[in-house]
């Protein structure tokens, strides 16, 4: 029941979205999480690319290990030129947006808001956290976001303690990560969203190209045989054919106006045992100690010698 709720008012605010910013509604993340149960596919792709097919960089930082039951911050970086504008499903130009995803190892979570530092609730201000569902809390959202503002998301992670989760054990553990800024290329349905090169699909000359009645470029391409193909070009790409042109199948008929991109990584952290600090530390204290003793011992027999004229 508390799930159809979570659907249910996550559609009416979608739907609300996109009679509202219909150049936003896009960009939340709510399309994933009703299409694919877990957002890493089998080869370790993260299904955000599927919609957002532009490659760039992303970056994290994690701590090398953590303590059982502990917070810690894990850093997404999301970095691109500052004012950078891209076009809305309007056509309009509207700022880059950015999100992230941060899948944690099971056990690993988001922290609970009373166990964050100060420094953490700075750096968080202004930043929703979701989980992916309700079974997968391991798995955190977030975004979308105004980009120029929030190039760095800093996640709070709460560690697991082995002492009181039996399925949890101290080692290294992979994180995978997934950073994004901007609009996709492709709509859940499969459509090209405005965000896109357009191209031409038959090969032949255009005759013609009109204004549609909702703003759109009809571009009629005619081949050989007298056949015409009508191409639709939404608001938003510049179109650079012009009458007259001699296209082939794939010949770019406007620019392409997409200026973000999405990208992951791997990392790891490892969850340390504090027995294996304290043997680490024993281990220390004993070398120094043979150390002193050896010395010791040298000095010793330094002193028998020259007490026997050797």
């Amino acid at each position: 029941m508390r799930r159809f709720i979570t659907l249910f008012l996550g559609t009416i605010f979608v739907g609300f979205s996109v009679l509202v910013a219909p150049s936003n509604s896009w960009a939340y993340p709510f399309w994933a999480q009703q299409n694919y149960e877990n957002p890493r596919e089998a080869t370790g792709k993260i299904v955000c690319a599927n919609c957002h097919l532009a490659n760039m960089k992303t970056q994290a930082e994690v701590p090398q290990s953590v303590g059982a039951d502990s917070v810690f911050k894990a850093v997404v970086k999301i970095p691109y030129k500052n004012g950078t504008q891209e076009i809305g499903a309007d056509g309009s130009d509207v700022p880059l947006q950015v999100g992230a995803l941060v899948m944690l190892p099971d056990g690993f979570k988001l922290a609970p808001q009373d166990r964050w530092t100060e420094e953490i609730k700075e750096e968080t201000q202004g930043v929703y956290f979701t989980q992916y569902s309700e079974e997968l809390d391991n798995i955190i959202l977030v975004g979308p976001l105004p980009g120029d503002q929030n190039k760095e998301i800093v996640f709070p992670i709460l560690s697991p303690n082995p002492a009181t989760n039996k399925n949890i054990h101290f080692g290294k553990y992979s994180i995978h990560v997934g950073g994004n800024r901007g609009r996709g290329q492709v709509y859940p349905t499969g459509e090209k969203s405005n965000n896109n090169l357009f191209t031409a699909s038959i090969a032949g000359k255009i005759t013609s190209i009109e204004n549609g009645e909702s703003g759109e470029k009809l571009i009629t391409i005619e081949n050989e045989k007298g056949e015409s193909k009508v191409e639709t070009i939404p608001m938003g790409p510049l179109v650079s054919a012009k009458i007259g042109d001699i296209v082939e199948t794939g010949t770019k008929l406007t620019n392409d106006p997409n200026v973000g991109g999405f990208g992951q990584l791997d990392t790891e952290v490892v969850l340390q045992s504090p027995a294996r600090i304290f043997g680490l530390i024993a281990f220390f204290i004993g070398v120094t100690l043979t150390q002193i003793l050896l010395v010791l011992k040298k000095k010793q027999v330094e002193k028998v010698q020259a007490a026997e004229g050797i």
